[in-house]
């Protein structure tokens, strides 16, 4: 293991450990500090976040730019204490935590024991959706992106199958598709992060007007299966009195299946409907778009499809 992925393992040993002991409003003033120190730092990925911001919000000046960034990067940090702070977190106090909003449908669905997959987006606190789902709503089998280091992925595997999740490694073992798609044939609950890329057979679309390529497999277990595919994109709003911002669950409409083409053109063009909702939430809430990483592509004539 090297120096630096040793000292990242400490970090978050050191987080789980030490914010959960503090008190609440402490806890999150802290990550509010950490989250200025980082922005001033300008690091690599407060510079992709910029970057992408530019692209969504392109109207905005460059002082209004950086107050939004500041923002996103109070978002992302929030997050970790969220996170860091669930296992101290009641069962009972996460309703409060949580608001669903948008399309009725998929709790109809759940509520009839049919099978729903879910694409999501980088936004707001799906770790604390994945736990309320657990207790009130439906488990969640789900894919994971492997950490560097493998402790550290280890240690968040086993962090969220505490909370009743049911966490499949995306790369280090067999592909998870064939698991997920069981799940689904079993009625499953199946939400999985796909507004970027990890596999390279993603495919191309648009969002909030610019080519990015995202992931394909919520439209593929959808097609090939038969399940209800929904897009979920998760936001915070403030809770007057409350140090925590509660997370605000929007439900897409229910994908439409097109009747023609081959699976591939099929595939891609639910994952577009997908996205085009994602894109609508994330420029209303672009402080709460964690993306720091690259997910848009240069401008070309017209997007690719992989077969």
């Amino acid at each position: 293991m090297s120096v630096g992925d040793r000292l990242a393992l400490v970090g978050y040993r050191a987080g789980w450990s030490m914010v959960r002991r503090i008190p609440e409003r402490a806890a999150y003033a802290m990550f509010d500090r950490a989250a200025d120190a980082m922005w001033r730092r300008d690091g690599t990925s407060v510079q992709r976040m910029r970057d992408n911001y530019a692209l969504v919000r392109p109207e905005l000046s460059t002082a209004q730019l950086e107050d939004l960034v500041r923002a996103g990067v109070r978002s992302y940090l929030r997050y970790f204490c969220d996170a860091f702070r669930l296992p101290v977190i009641p069962i009972d106090a996460l309703p409060e935590r949580i608001r669903l909003t948008g399309d009725k449908e998929p709790p109809e669905i759940v509520a009839r024991g049919e099978p729903i997959v879910l694409f999501l987006g980088h936004m707001g606190n799906w770790d604390l959706c994945g736990a309320w789902s657990t207790a009130y709503f439906a488990k969640v089998t789900t894919v994971a992106e492997r950490l560097k280091p493998e402790e550290l992925f280890n240690e968040f595997v086993e962090f969220r199958e505490s909370l009743g999740m049911r966490i499949l490694p995306l790369t280090g073992r067999a592909n998870p598709f064939p698991e997920l798609r069981a799940a689904i044939e079993a009625g499953g609950f199946v939400p999985l992060l796909a507004d970027r890329d990890l596999t390279r057979r993603g495919v191309s679309v648009t969002m909030c007007g610019h080519p990015a390529r995202v992931a394909v497999g919520p439209a593929r277990l959808a097609l090939e299966t038969g399940a209800a595919l929904h897009t979920l994109a998760i936001t915070y709003e403030p809770v007057p009195g409350k140090p925590w911002q509660r997370v605000v669950a929007h439900f897409g409409p229910r994908v439409q299946v097109p009747q023609e083409g081959s699976a591939a053109e099929r595939t891609r063009v639910m994952t577009q409907q997908c996205v085009d909702y994602l894109g609508e939430i994330i420029t209303a809430h672009t402080q709460d778009w964690h993306m720091m990483q690259k997910v848009f592509e240069p401008m070309t004539d017209t997007p690719r499809v992989d077969q």
